[in-house]
């Protein structure tokens, strides 16, 4: 087997020196990393590994053959050891005694549990008896692009044939479980020279003796298939040749800024969903073509692929040779329920008496002629790796149309997955959605303490937060600590002068085209000063209401127009101050622009009520830790106020408090999730004071 590929080839990447000395658990892991680090071999969650080893029963002491395999719900790519499940195989080839046929093939996955070595909780997933059966001491099935386009040729079998020769098996459709494992293991051991069997409609299973050639393998049967594809398809026009342009990258992203809050919110009335945009060369090419309309009605074929991108795609009503944006928005809602309606009459159709109740009725994957793609899920991990399935799914379509005739997977046999009940099962079992989960917060003064703060309450709920400053250089600083933590997805920065109107409008479309649209709006830039009043320039006026007040306005202003396009209400949270309520000395600028935003939130609540957009405030007061505002002249200005030194100003608040305490960053934060949180659902107009008590800012 040859060990050098052209550059567009998959690379053979094992090193024998890392992996001398491992066990076979171990080169099963090795293996699996480096398989599941190229999405050409397999996409994100899809496929598993194998490896037949021989360990140490702990009861016994005795040597007994154990199945090491992917284990239900992982991701080869990055599994660890723990990812692995562990079956005796004695016992999992002693379910065949137990088996009733196909009809009730479903049962043996109740089984599985039962033949755990070592006490194991990892759950075994439903390919196991694939992995148990195949003879070869190493299996690997993976779903590359490349494979799965000749899977679902309509004459993939002949396909697969000419490709491999009597190498590569060929099995029909049929939906994965124990009987697919018994056909394999019938097909394997009837043959006992092929290296692998290629699954109509689903992917590929390869196997080997040996870790490394069962790697190599899988390369080489891969790499083959992108040989003869490209050998095939040299002068086709992808899906029938180009039929509508590509709009240039601003303007893609213009328009999906716009499209994406309204499609959020025709689909969040009953959970929230968190929006992802792809326009990807593969993208742009499938919705500009001609047979673009015709390839997305047929759906996917990979089980994988159709778990994530739902039944089909809504493909959205835009001419990117003659766009009318406000045309295309104004159909959005009637092509949603068009969509809804098609659904219920797939779910009416298709339906058995035991089928688990309809799920949500809304599109995953929205199509838009050269602009992209949108997807939605309830979380923006989701939905970007539903959008991955669906560029999958894309890829496959190109070369299986240039090369035969694509097919998707039968309604019937799509529906049996999706509702199938040890998938329902596997959804009943997941954990309870976090209180801010599909939710979208901006924070302004991101990049500060309170902001910090703040955003770190936020992301441990669940939300996905994007973060807004004018200090570049902080922000970067917070975002990627926020990203080592909750992960990069859920979190974004945006350079903001909250006092810039147009800098403050392409903020928002930003966090659209990222997110989805926004839930929550936390207006929290910041700036102090203190002086005398006669000693207060205009510039220092000028400069606090411009920030802290006129700020806060636009902030407001450009939420309030994405959030009443949406529909589906809203919490805008300001951080004001307990100047604003109480007036100290030395402080005029900032305390009457303090007021201001207080007052503008109290106008803001009466009119965002009837759109269900919620206005409160949260008044700190004197957060020196953390907080950028104090590292500046403030703090020795109000030292100087106050008659103290900077070391003893915290202790002067803390004594001139009711409470007698500190007040933190976490503090503050602990109030704007309260206003975030649907707990407060019912509070708007509202002032909470975070100030260890201060009676002067009662405020009744």
């Amino acid at each position: 087997m040859s060990q050098t590929t052209p550059s567009n080839r998959l690379e053979n990447l094992w090193d024998d020196a890392v992996a001398a000395g491992m066990s076979e658990a171990e080169k099963l892991l090795y293996r699996s990393n480096l398989l599941g680090s190229d999405k050409r071999v397999t996409n994100y969650g899809g496929g598993n590994t194998s490896a037949k080893a021989t360990e140490t029963d702990p009861l016994t002491g005795e040597p007994v053959e154990v199945l090491w395999v992917k284990g239900s719900g992982g991701d080869i790519g990055s599994m660890k050891m723990d990812g692995f499940a562990t079956l005796y195989m004695d016992k999992l080839r002693a379910l065949k005694e137990k088996y009733r046929g196909v009809a009730f093939e479903d049962e043996m996955v109740g089984y599985l549990p039962h033949c755990t070595f070592n006490l194991n909780p990892r759950a075994a997933s439903i390919d196991t008896p694939l992995h148990a059966y195949v003879p070869g001491k190493h299996v690997d099935h993976v779903h590359s692009d490349a494979i799965i386009a000749i899977a679902a040729s309509i004459n993939s079998r002949e396909l697969t044939a000419e490709i491999f020769g009597d190498a590569i098996g060929w099995l029909p459709w049929k939906k994965p479980g124990y009987e697919l494992g018994l056909w394999l293991e019938k097909f394997a051991t009837e043959n006992p020279h092929a290296r692998g069997c290629v699954l109509e409609s689903h992917g590929l299973f390869t196997w080997a003796d040996d870790a490394k050639d069962c790697y190599l393998t899988t390369l080489d049967i891969i790499n083959r298939a992108y040989a003869w594809l490209e050998s095939r398809t040299a002068g086709v026009a992808p899906f029938g040749g180009a039929k509508t342009p590509a709009l240039p990258a601003d303007e893609r992203r213009r328009i999906a800024a716009k499209l994406m809050p309204v499609i959020r919110g025709l689909i969040s009335k009953e959970r929230h969903k968190v929006g992802h945009f792809d326009d990807q060369e593969a993208v742009l090419q499938f919705v500009g073509s001609h047979r673009f309309e015709e390839l997305a009605s047929l759906g996917t074929s990979c089980p994988d692929h159709f778990l994530r991108t739902k039944i089909r795609p809504l493909v959205v009503d835009f001419d990117p040779a003659a766009p009318d944006l406000d045309r295309t928005v104004a159909g959005l809602e009637a092509a949603v329920a068009s969509y809804r309606d098609d659904y219920a009459a797939y779910y009416a159709r298709c339906r058995k008496p035991d089928s688990p109740a309809i799920r949500d009725p809304n599109a995953v994957v929205y199509l838009v002629p050269g602009v992209g793609m949108i997807t939605f899920a309830l979380d923006k991990a989701t939905a970007r790796i539903s959008g991955e399935f669906y560029v999958n799914a894309i890829n496959v379509m190109r070369e299986s149309s240039a090369v035969s005739a694509y097919r998707g997977l039968p309604e019937q046999e799509a529906f049996d997955i999706e509702y199938w009940l040890l998938e329902e099962a596997k959804l009943q079992r997941l954990p309870k959605p976090k209180s801010l989960a599909g939710r979208v917060a901006l924070i302004t003064g991101g990049a500060g303490g309170i902001g910090a703060a703040t955003a770190q309450r936020y992301l441990a709920e669940g939300a996905c937060v994007a973060l807004a400053d004018i200090d570049e250089a902080a922000l970067d600083e917070v975002r990627e600590g926020f990203a080592t933590r909750f992960g990069k997805d859920v979190v974004r920065s945006v350079r903001m002068d909250v006092t810039d109107e147009a800098a403050v409008a392409a903020a928002y479309d930003e966090i659209a085209v990222a997110f989805g649209g926004v839930d929550i709006v936390v207006s929290n830039a910041g700036i102090a000063s203190s002086a005398p009043v006669e000693e207060t320039s205009l510039d220092l006026w000028n400069r606090n209401m411009s920030i802290l007040s006129t700020g806060y306005f636009l902030v407001s202003r450009e939420a309030f127009k994405l959030l009443k396009r949406q529909k589906i209400g809203g919490s805008i949270i300001f951080v004001a101050s307990k100047n604003g309520l109480a007036a100290s000395p030395g402080a005029s600028a900032y305390c009457t622009a303090k007021a201001s935003e207080i007052h503008l939130a109290r106008c803001l609540a009466l009119e965002g009520a009837p759109e269900g957009i919620r206005v409160n405030v949260v008044n700190p007061d004197a957060v020196l830790r953390g907080s950028k505002i104090w590292s500046g002249d403030w703090l020795a200005e109000r030292a100087a106020t106050y008659g103290k030194d900077k070391e003893g100003l915290e202790e002067h608040y803390r004594q001139r408090s009711l409470l007698k305490r500190s007040v933190l960053p976490e503090d503050i934060a602990e109030a704007n999730y309260f206003f975030a949180a649907d707990v407060s659902a019912k509070s708007t107009g509202n002032i909470i004071n975070v100030d260890a008590g201060n009676v002067q800012s009662f405020t009744r």
